[in-house]
């Protein structure tokens, strides 16, 4: 693993809260001069510590205000089990994010829709049509309190820049 210091995790902090900032940007924000911190970003890129670049939108603006928390548990989990939801609910555009558990589910799944209706017709048409769904339990958010993309990123090394 690449050993980061002071500046590469002001870089990490610095893109990942803007990613759109210019290296002349960036390499003010972390006191270096454009040339090292260009090559720093891009051996962070090669290293692997990015996994793409996004532009967040606001799910009220684009019609999406509905946040549904799903809990699926499977009949029998067994690995081409997982791997069959896993493959088919990737698919999907509605989910936003799909998590496989430990405790009393096997899978959280959060579902971005406009409303109940297309909720309905999400679970009527994809999720309780699938072969070895046991049960599925549905709650919705009624405020977010919190959503971030940011990492915390304090526990890493502090080695010197």
């Amino acid at each position: 693993m690449h050993e980061l210091d002071k500046i590469d995790r002001k870089i990490l902090e610095a893109l990942q809260a803007d990613a759109s900032l210019t290296n002349l940007e960036l390499a003010e924000k972390v006191c270096l001069s454009p040339s090292p911190c260009s090559r720093r970003v891009k051996i962070l890129q090669e290293k692997g510590f990015f996994r793409g670049q996004v532009t967040l939108l606001d799910p009220q603006k684009v019609g999406l205000p509905v946040s549904v928390f799903i809990q699926v548990t499977l009949n029998h989990q067994v690995k081409k089990n997982l791997v069959a939801f896993e493959e088919t609910v990737k698919d999907w555009p509605e989910v936003m994010e799909c998590y496989l558990m430990t405790g009393d589910f096997d899978y959280l799944i959060r579902v971005a829709v406009p409303d109940l209706n297309a909720y309905q017709d999400f679970l009527d048409k994809r999720l309780t049509p699938m072969d070895g769904i046991d049960s599925i339990r549905t709650s919705f958010s009624l405020k977010q309190v919190r959503y971030k993309t940011e990492l915390p990123l304090n526990h890493l090394g502090t080695r010197s820049g």
